[in-house]
């Protein structure tokens, strides 16, 4: 069982991609209701995702994430990349304004 955040245990299990970078985001503070481990920004560089459209490097990081995401983990946004697709100065999107939620819910 994994034990620690849930950023924690999201880079664990991201290791097995063998990333050369990785960044983990929590972005829970930026949306509505009260701040919690459920929003994450993934920045990946891996070579794992060499040859793969998007959507299948998207499914293969949902696929290791399966138990958070049907857990604490609400939302999710990806950047994924092959080493010959990232240089270290590469933008890494800013996430858009949560505009879902309700303070009165």
């Amino acid at each position: 069982m994994n034990q620690g955040s849930t950023a924690q245990i999201i880079e664990q299990k991201l290791a097995a991609f063998e990333p050369v970078f990785l960044q983990i985001d929590n972005e829970s503070h930026m949306h509505h209701g009260p701040a919690t481990d459920s929003h994450f920004k993934v920045t990946m560089v891996s070579e794992r995702f060499s040859g793969l459209r998007t959507v299948a490097r998207h499914q293969s990081v949902y696929g290791a994430l399966k138990e958070e995401l049907a857990g604490p983990v609400h939302a999710l946004s990806l950047h994924l990349h092959a080493p010959d697709e990232w240089q270290p100065d590469t933008p890494i999107p800013d996430s858009p304004k949560c505009l879902g939620g309700s303070k009165h819910d």
